[in-house]
């Protein structure tokens, strides 16, 4: 008896025969391609494995989120952004202890599930030519690879935000054959409603799957989709708003961001806040930014210490997303369109809240599949219009992914001494000399000062994790300014000190260029401790020093 053969997937109609054998090639391996993008994926995470905190300190500051929910609750809520991943941390660390590698190897996991659900979700709904490129974006970019092994948000997030796309993906292919069925459909408006509540609780930015699914839906006039779709987000938010206040009685994720988003500069609320013109030139700042830097660097064509921005880019990069985006929905490709109103939503939401001087690549990097999509399908729609554009769109192809793997290979493999360091003990190497001083007094202070010492630090998250749990007192700005010398006023800096209890503080050397000693120190702390050494030079005793260039001081207060 002849086994039956397994169908072979339909492949998309492409505009010439060089595509066409590619999209069947493609459609016939689907699955192999998964596979193999996965296990690329994964050898490049691992050969790109750090196992040292980022000098960033925002993966420090969400591990300390976590310890402070298990040692600190019920009376801690973490508020400096959204609170999902903090509180999976605290899960973690409340099961195995405080484990930073355990920590790691969940954000390579995220990041394996994101791409999974990522490719799951759109694998079909695209012309492959589109599409696989992009996947392998999404699977080897070199900074993808970073965020892979680190605890920032980014590998959490697009394993959510992939879980998003899948589930949005399927209640629209079932809108298409079907109206709104609760009752044989539940599952899928549960999950799309599951999945709109944690990427909006991951992030605040993405508060926008909320209004994104309902303007689809609206542009779709399926008014019952709309309200199943906003109901289902609402059986998980309610009860998460009711018990964060019953248990926390917490403000919400938006009302501890707010003050300092609002104000024209994050570290100097003197300034003042932001008016109307000035959040639409920090739009433009940052549509400058993200479109004619970030963007390109995250492709690997231009140099990632370039500080240039050119508006001539800025436009022709916006100018071909909105192309595409006008050809997806012309094509009717409902599953993608609703992706990319999302997207486009984050994206301008982002660009408006967030103080330019920030200028993250990471802002930009979980938008970068779906804004490459949209310019590559852009492109793609001109196929059968001209014989050259194939050609053009085949060349882009091969810069964009050569680019993209030279530069994710020559990482990894220049990574591996340094991780093989890490893991046999030597925690600091890796680090600049500036940061390896900054952090072992950090830790000096944890082995060598009386627990109930209260340090002052630039990086206080950073200090926590190497300073063994060790609470430090955070100063991200130079305190009670004095508008004539941008310094502190000393009085009032050590009465401040003495308000939050303050012993210690850390003046470390941190460079201004990490690439560069000679550019410059990040000097906020120096600017309070300079005044008050000037005044009172009997109240500062220091006590330790680490390092013999580059140092760190630790001076005790003595009031």
């Amino acid at each position: 008896m002849n086994k039956e053969k397994k169908a072979v997937p339909l492949a998309v109609k492409a505009p010439n025969k060089s595509f066409q054998k590619f999209e069947n090639w493609c459609a016939a391996n689907d699955q192999k391609l998964l596979i193999g993008f996965l296990l690329l994926s994964f050898f490049l995470s691992f050969i790109s494995f750090n196992a040292r905190i980022s000098e960033a300190h925002d993966d420090a500051l969400y591990l300390e989120g976590g310890w402070r929910y298990v040692h600190e609750f019920p009376t801690y809520f973490y508020t400096q952004n959204a609170p999902l991943y903090p509180m999976f941390l605290a899960v973690l660390i409340k099961l195995i202890g405080f484990k930073l590698i355990i920590f790691k190897l969940f954000s390579m996991l995220f990041n394996l599930l994101g791409f999974y659900f990522f490719y799951k979700a759109l694998s079909k709904k695209l012309p492959a030519i589109v599409f696989i490129p992009v996947a392998l974006f999404q699977a080897c970019n070199y900074l993808i690879m970073y965020f892979a092994s680190m605890t920032f948000t980014e590998a959490f997030y697009f394993f959510l935000q992939g879980l998003f796309f899948f589930y949005a993906v399927k209640v629209v292919e079932l809108l298409k054959n079907n109206s709104v069925d609760i009752k044989a459909q539940w599952k899928n408006w549960l999950m799309l409603g599951l999945s709109m509540f944690l990427i909006s609780t991951a992030k605040s930015a993405a508060i926008v799957a909320i209004p994104a699914v309902a303007l689809f839906f609206i542009l779709e006039k399926n008014w019952k989709a709309l309200f199943a779709a906003i109901g289902s987000y609402l059986v998980f938010k309610l009860p998460y708003e009711l018990l964060v206040k019953s248990i926390w009685a917490a403000q919400n994720q938006f009302a501890g961001q707010s003050k300092i988003l609002l104000q024209k500069d994050p570290y100097d609320k003197g300034l003042g806040e932001e008016d109307f013109s000035g959040f639409i030139q920090r739009f433009i700042d940052n549509c400058n930014l993200s479109l004619s830097k970030r963007f390109y660097q995250l492709l690997g064509w231009r140099d990632e210490l370039s500080t240039e921005t050119y508006g001539i880019i800025t436009v022709l990069t916006l100018g071909l997303m909105l192309f595409g985006l006008y050809k997806i929905y012309k094509a009717k490709n409902k599953e993608m369109l609703l992706i990319a109103i999302f997207t486009a939503a984050q994206i301008v939401l982002s660009f408006l809240i967030l103080q330019a001087r920030w200028d993250q690549p990471r802002i930009t990097l979980v938008c970068m599949p779906v804004m490459l999509i949209l310019i590559l399908y852009g492109i793609y729609s001109l196929s059968d219009s001209s014989s050259f554009i194939p050609t053009v769109y085949s060349m882009l192809l091969v810069l964009m992914l050569g680019s993209v793997l030279l530069s994710s290979f020559k990482r990894g493999f220049k990574n591996i001494p340094i991780v093989k360091k890490n893991l046999n003990g030597d925690t600091y190497f890796g680090y600049t000399p500036d940061w390896q001083n900054f952090l072992k007094a950090s830790e000096w202070c944890a082995d060598s000062l009386p627990a109930n010492t209260l340090v002052a630090s630039r990086k206080a998250p950073m200090s926590f994790v190497y300073g063994k749990g060790k609470k430090f007192f955070p100063i991200y700005s130079v305190i009670k300014k004095d508008t004539t010398t941008n310094q502190s006023n000393p009085d009032s800096a050590l009465a401040y000190f003495k308000k939050n209890n303050v012993s210690h503080v850390l003046l470390g050397s941190l460079r201004v260029n990490p690439t560069d000693p000679n550019v410059g120190i990040i000097n906020t702390v120096h600017n309070i401790i300079g005044p008050i050494a000037n005044k009172y030079p009997n109240k500062l005793k220091l006590v330790h020093v680490e390092g013999q260039f580059e140092e760190t001081y630790i001076y005790q207060i003595l009031y």
